[in-house]
């Protein structure tokens, strides 16, 4: 038997783990279920249960109002029913009577038909019946065992008892003779089974409206889940969320800048290379016109032509910028455009580095040819016997040269410097202009940091300015000094031309702004001024109008972070 009891607990054991177990699997089968499920499924099936879950509520709470108040309305007319019944003379007199039923069965049932009731039932102080619609019941006891509280306490009430009729709402009160003696209590009733009838007929009434809106709303959602499905073109949200992360990085990869602006010109995207080129931040540039950040783009057009925008060129915060302008089109309307930025500043400044490097090689190549022109010459005295003159000539040449090349190639050990001085010289020369080297000039050899280009761009751009300063001028002189001494490299170059504005001196570095009336000018000072800044150095400017201007340039020997 003990056996026999413990196989029973084991049973039992093992069938609430194998419950257990069951209910886990079918719980994880629901889960995985609800993974494959797609999107605008769950959307569906939530918006139909939610419109489900709050017609039922709704149409529940109502029915619940609907009994409640439809069964107080009916006690209250029973019960004011019942007590207009006892006030009437004719059944307080037939109290008195010998044969109370005769008089009072026929006021009862006038009045039980005048009211709808379902009974009128009027009884002694002893519950005998002296009314009902059975006359076959008359002098019979009142059934139900409600009437004491009217016969007793003389109190008005609604009550729910069974009757000889069957269950029943009733309005009691009691009937009180003219000494002010409880001399009866009057019943009138209506069936549960009729106010049942009447609460259900009311319910029905809100039935169809509850399923008219179930309907409205499962095409309502089948409608949202449609229009989703075209917003979303069919993504699931794993989907979308691997497409968002990869559009990020993306974004953040490309070297070109990238804007994406709405139908309005309001910026919707903003990669960090399009940060980077406006020179300011995202958030700032997040939902702000596009025509208030780049004016000189031509988005109206794009708006009104619908037409692409491709390799186009425009200036942006003094940098050569060459943008592409793509409108994005949904269901034949124009609703954006995707805007791409390619800088082509240093490309430029590249391109007008290697040609100061041509424009040098042309300057040794004229000073070469200016030289051969010479010896010519000095060939030419000597075979015609002018030895005095020809030593004259070379004397002269010497006493030059060797001025000019004991500071270049004594005093100023950079070879990159060198070759720019010899080259200037030689292009002074060819110009008729002078260019001196201060006797103090000194330099050592430039530290790595400082890339040759750094020096052809910096130095080559200033000392042409200068020779152009005083290309016209009598006289013309151009003056250039360095040194290294201290922690900078300092370069001075100087002219004796017309000088510049004051008004102007501020501007002669920005793009596109010259001096002089000629196209495609107004670049060299602007990438002198880049070079030295990505160098951390400085550059000053000095000038008189008549009298010429100072160029001084610092340059750092040692690289260190720029602050500010």
């Amino acid at each position: 038997m003990v056996k026999f009891l413990e196989n029973v607990d084991r049973m039992k054991k093992d069938s609430i783990i194998n419950i257990a177990v069951s209910a886990y699997w079918e719980v994880i089968i629901i889960i995985k279920w609800l993974n494959q499920v797609n999107l605008l499924t769950k959307i569906l099936v939530l918006i139909i249960g939610l419109i489900l879950f709050v017609t039922i509520l709704l149409t529940g709470f109502y029915s619940y109002m609907e009994a409640e108040t439809t069964e107080e309305e009916i006690g209250e007319h029973a019960l004011q029913t019942a007590k207009m019944v006892a006030n009437m003379p004719s059944i307080r007199e037939g109290f008195s009577q010998e044969d109370p039923e005769e008089t009072i069965q026929p006021v009862a049932e006038e009045m039980r038909e005048l009211a709808g009731a379902e009974f009128i039932v009027i009884g002694n102080t002893e519950g005998i019946r002296y009314s009902h619609p059975d006359k076959n019941k008359l002098g019979k006891h009142m059934v139900g065992g409600d009437n004491d509280a009217a016969l007793i306490d003389g109190e008005s009430y609604v009550s729910r008892a069974e009757g000889s009729l069957g269950p029943s709402l009733r309005g009691k009160t009691p009937v009180w003779n003219y000494e002010g003696e409880i001399v009866g209590v009057v019943s009138v009733g209506y069936m549960i089974k009729d106010i049942n009838a009447i609460i259900f007929d009311n319910i029905k009434k809100l039935l169809i409206p509850s399923i008219i809106v179930l309907i409205i709303g499962a095409i309502g959602g089948l409608l949202l889940t449609k229009n989703i499905r075209s917003q979303l073109m069919g993504f699931e949200p794993h989907k979308m969320t691997s497409l968002y992360r990869q559009r990020n990085a993306i974004l953040s990869t490309v070297h070109e800048g990238i804007i994406s602006v709405n139908a309005n010109g309001i910026i919707q995207l903003m990669n960090q290379s399009a940060e980077k080129l406006l020179d300011g931040k995202q958030k700032a540039f997040f939902n702000q016109p596009i025509s208030k950040i780049l004016p000189e783009l031509p988005l109206s057009s794009l708006i009104e032509s619908g037409q692409a925008y491709r390799n186009k060129q425009m200036e942006v915060n003094d940098r050569h910028i060459i943008f592409n302008m793509i409108p994005i089109y949904d269901q034949n309307q124009m609703k954006g455009a995707v805007l791409s930025f390619r800088d082509k500043t240093e490309l430029k400044e590249m391109i007008d580095t290697l040609g100061e490097v041509r424009s040098y090689s042309e300057e040794l190549r004229a000073q070469t040819h200016e030289y051969t022109n010479r010896l010519y010459v000095l060939s030419g005295m000597l075979q015609l016997g002018n030895f005095e003159e020809a030593i004259e000539l070379i004397q002269k040449e010497t006493q030059t040269v060797e001025i000019q090349n004991k500071i270049v190639y004594d005093q100023i050990s950079d070879k990159t410097v060198q070759a720019i001085l010899l080259g200037k010289i030689g292009k002074a020369s060819e110009l008729k202009i002078n260019f001196l080297i201060d006797d103090y000039s000194s330099l050592s050899e430039v530290t790595d940091y400082v890339e040759p280009t750094n020096l052809i761009t910096i130095l080559g751009n200033v000392i042409d300015n200068a020779l152009d300063a005083v290309r016209n001028q009598e006289n013309g002189t151009v003056h250039f000094f360095s040194t290294d001494i201290g922690h900078d490299y300092i370069f001075e170059v100087a002219d004796n031309g017309l000088g510049i504005d004051k008004k102007d001196i501020n501007r002669i570095f920005h793009r596109r702004f010259s001096t002089k009336d000629k196209v495609k000018r107004g670049y060299g000072l602007a990438t002198v001024r880049d070079t030295i800044d990505n160098l951390h150095g400085r550059i000053e400017v000095k000038s008189n109008l008549d009298e010429g201007t100072i160029f001084t340039i610092f340059i750092p020997k040692h690289q260190s972070k720029k602050t500010g």
